[in-house]
């Protein structure tokens, strides 16, 4: 995620869904202050808003539409190009703004081991603008760019060849001088580049037309570019979004990097908990991407080049592969004239690769130390089915009834009553196309242990089965998912993420409102089901964060 220091307003908005996950209560935020997605990812599949005909003729008069029972029923005015580009357009007109979202259903699932880190990366680049937009001279920047490409490449084989003796340290020093001299290199040409840049002028020029909250994120599954502009600006999301999808130059491509680099470094290798994230994640899945965070792994990061992201954004950011919601104060037929206007000519670039990769069963737990001079924390997480299984709304329900609140079983026991632990988290992440992981994650309160939370998380589990949740416990959850979806009313952008992420992942805005109406009917016995089927021993990953052991 990418912080844009001349927007008027570029803090963290609430994560709103992330591709086919269901509800969780836990949120971890890594990023530069933006919304980029990591250690955890709060995920809120609800309805959003539903109407009536009434509802609907409200809407086409200009006032927004209220929440009623069906939200399939949202006079959402649907549009797809020629060449595939998907539209979704929503007239409300209380506020005179208009929220945009274009969600790319690419994330770090479609990297390769020794590029991961490409979806994140290129979700960076593609605000550093076009050949017409952040340069003075297009031209004069590629020559350079062609230059420090190369330096580049010198670089990496360098890099690849294998090291001297250990013994030789005229030879090992010899090795660092060139590879040292050659990132040297690099810089010197990028800031004669640099020369030629505008700064920011792509957020600058939203900035100066009233825009607010422009940003980005990426996930495991998907990247989304988000922005709210004044109703009477919204044509100029369509030509500047135009031009960042038909012509983007990936200009100060080596500093963009260490930006990267650097966040890595700041949110996984310098702070305890994402290094326990991480580990315990890439416990769990060995060989689906789930496994790697969607950052990449460092070495991978410091050894993309310019050239693999744009094979990456030629493979990925195709207009067949792209769903754009608009929802605010526009008229769709406006909308629909801009959008052929702008992205009609847009050709199609094919299917992207298929994800093939498929996490083999686990046939035992597996547990993992991660030493740390920190304060412990535990992470127990389950193998579970993808976002489509039967078992998923249960699993949502089962997360908020363990923690969701300070009522909620776990936390009463955890930290209300018995002050075992400072705070307790739970949901499903990673997940959603693929099967993912039923996360616990608590932090000991001095003096007590992990062993000694651990084993109250088990007998809580164990309880269930033969105390399940009351009618009282259920009907909390509920009146808190109904909250939340009012909540989300207030936010065209909050809608707006909704309708794209349902009909990327899905196929139709309308399916999120249809599993909305599944966790509403979640039974006790429906839990208890599902913690019998999935939380089982074999397929359990137990990670602990600890201090080393004094010498």
């Amino acid at each position: 995620m990418r912080r844009l220091p001349s927007t008027p307003s570029d803090a963290a908005l609430p994560c709103l869904r992330k591709g086919r996950a269901w509800p969780i209560l836990s949120i971890r935020r890594w990023g530069r202050g933006c919304r980029c997605v990591g250690i955890a990812t709060t995920v809120i599949l609800a309805a959003l808003v539903t109407a009536t005909p009434a509802d609907a003729r409200q809407a086409e008069s200009g006032q927004n539409v209220s929440a009623p029972a069906d939200g399939s029923l949202l006079p959402v005015v649907e549009h797809t190009l020629a060449n595939g580009m998907r539209f979704l357009i929503l007239r409300r007109a209380a506020s005179p703004t208009v929220s945009f979202v274009v969600h790319v259903p690419v994330g770090s699932t479609h990297e390769a081991l020794g590029s991961t880190g490409a979806a994140h990366l290129l979700e960076h680049l593609l605000f550093k603008g076009s050949s017409t937009i952040g340069t003075s001279d297009a031209d004069a920047e590629r020559r350079l760019f062609q230059q420090m490409d190369a330096v580049h490449d010198s670089l990496r084989h360098a890099r690849g060849t294998p090291p001297p003796p250990r013994g030789d340290a005229e030879a090992l020093a010899a090795r660092e001088s060139e590879q040292a001299r050659l990132v040297e290199r690099i810089r010197n040409l990028e800031d004669s580049a640099r020369t030629y840049v505008v700064p920011n002028e792509f957020d600058d020029i939203l900035s100066r037309n009233g825009a607010r909250g422009l940003n980005a994120s990426t996930s495991w599954e998907s990247t989304e570019y988000f922005v709210e502009l004044p109703a009477n600006r919204a044509r100029l999301w369509f030509v500047l979004e135009s031009d960042r999808m038909r012509d983007p130059v990936f200009r100060e491509f080596y500093r963009e990097r260490e930006v990267v680099e650097e966040e890595r470094r700041a949110r996984m290798e310098s702070d305890p908990g994402g290094r326990l994230w991480e580990e315990h994640t890439a416990a769990a899945f060995r060989v689906h991407p789930y496994g790697v965070a969607p950052i990449g792994h460092m070495e991978d990061i410091r050894n993309l080049t310019r050239a693999q992201m744009e094979e990456f954004h030629r493979l990925h950011y195709g207009p067949e592969n792209t769903v754009v919601a608009i929802v605010g104060a526009i008229e769709p037929d406006s909308a629909i004239a801009w959008a052929d206007a702008h992205f009609a000519d847009l050709e199609r670039r094919g299917p992207p690769p298929p994800l093939l990769a498929v996490e083999p069963p686990q046939r035992g737990e597996r547990r993992l130390d991660v030493l740390a001079d920190a304060e412990p924390q535990l992470r127990v997480g389950w193998k579970v089915g993808d976002g489509m299984d039967p078992d998923l709304p249960a699993l949502s329900m089962l997360a908020n009834v363990l923690v969701g609140g300070r009522d909620a079983r776990l936390h009463r026991r955890l930290v209300r009553d018995d002050r075992l632990a400072t705070f307790v988290s739970a949901g499903v992440t990673p997940g959603g196309r693929d099967p993912g992981l039923f996360t616990i994650h608590a932090a000991p309160r001095a003096p007590h242990t992990a062993a000694e939370v651990e084993s109250v998380i088990y007998q809580e589990l164990d309880r269930l089965r033969t105390d399940p949740p009351t009618p009282l416990e259920l009907e909390r959850v509920r009146t808190r998912l109904e909250a939340s979806r009012v909540r989300r009313l207030v936010s065209n952008q909050g809608l707006a993420f909704q309708l794209a992420g349902s009909a990327a992942a899905w196929g139709d805005w309308r399916t999120t409102f249809e599993l909305q109406s599944r966790l509403q009917k979640v039974t006790a016995d429906d839990i208890v089901s599902a913690v019998e089927r999935w939380f089982t021993a074999e397929t359990r990953t137990v990670g602990i964060l600890r201090r080393p052991e004094a010498p």
